[in-house]
Parts: structure tokens; sequence; C-alpha cells
């Protein structure tokens, strides 16, 4: 007969995610996110195969309850002209807001990109396809709010948008100002 699980899994992952958000992969220990989640090891393993198998669960939750959410209102038809200014705005906040793990850790996965776990072939392509969806959202906005720029334009302007809120996550732990400055620069290109 096999073991019962006792514990939500949604929970669990939650609280893994908020592990590795703020210590990465290699930094956060088993015991660490046994006591962050209240599992023990063998339920991990039992449940996840692997601490590896409870970070691809961690960043999937991260995908979806933290970035798609917040970057939903430029990916829904029709999107708005200042939804990108928006998520901007409130990016800007996020990032300022002192004690959370936007503001203490950045992004997961721009954090991940720079750590030993991004070289795994399996991280780095989500890696890089959160960056595509980045990147089509700002493209997204820029079209809503400069439907008048050549096509080009609006590419090189959701390019450098994204580019600038990449910079932003990678800065905030160091310089939660110059954090700021990133998305400020962004919000300037848009409203030129």
């Amino acid at each position: 007969m096999g073991r019962i699980q006792t514990f939500d899994t949604v929970d669990a992952v939650r609280a893994a995610r908020a592990v590795f958000w703020e210590h990465g992969f290699e930094g956060a220990s088993l015991p660490e996110l046994e006591r962050a989640t209240g599992v023990g090891r063998s339920s991990i393993y039992h449940a996840f195969g692997s601490k590896r198998g409870l970070f691809d669960a961690a960043v999937q939750s991260y995908l979806d309850e933290v970035i798609r959410p917040r970057l939903r209102p430029l990916t829904v038809a029709p999107v708005q002209a200042g939804a990108l200014e928006e998520y901007l705005s409130g990016l800007r906040t996020a990032l300022l807001a002192q004690g959370t793990l936007p503001a203490t850790s950045g992004c997961m996965l721009v954090n991940s990109a720079g750590a030993p776990i991004g070289h795994d072939e399996a991280v780095a392509h989500t890696i890089a396809a959160y960056r595509t969806e980045l990147r089509d959202a700002m493209l997204a906005g820029v079209r809503a709010r400069l439907p008048q720029l050549d096509p080009a334009e609006q590419e090189t302007l959701a390019d450098s948008c994204a580019g600038l809120v990449i910079a932003a996550f990678a800065l905030v732990r160091v310089d939660p100002e110059q954090s700021a400055r990133s998305i400020d620069t962004a919000l300037a290109l848009l409203r030129r």
C-alpha cells in the first residue's frame, strides 16, 4: 500500500518557492526547505523526486502565480494604451517595497540565470522562454501605447524595456535606487 500524502502540495511549493527565490537553488539547503515547507526530506523526495523536482515545481509556481498575473494586462487582447506604464510603475513600487521578496531578491529566474543552475539545459530553456514572454508582453504594450511608431521602432523599444526590466531585477539586491532608475528610464522611453 502506498504512502498517503499528508501535506498540501501547493502550499509546500509556495513555501519552497520563497526559499529558492531568496537563496537560489544552490543556496537552498534541504533542512531549510524542510523548515519552510513543514515537509520532511523523505516526503519531499516522494512527492517531487528530488530537490531539483521541487525547484522545478517552484519555478512553475513562480511563473503561474507571480509573473503571469503581472503580465496579464499585456497579454490579453485588447491591450490598453496605458498597460505597459502601469506594469512598469507597479514593478517599480514592488522593487522598492522593503522587506518583500521582489525588493530583497529581485526575480527568481534572473537570479537563476546567473547561478550554476542556469547552465542546466532545461533551466536555461525556461529562462529563455521567460525572457521571450516578457519581451512579447513589452511589445504588445508598446504597440498599444505608441501605435504610430514604425514596427521596427516598436521592436527596439520593446527590447529596451525588457532589458531595463531585467537590469532592474538584477540590480535590486545591491542597489534598489539604481534598480528604480532602470524602470524610470523605461517609463521615460514610453513617454516620449
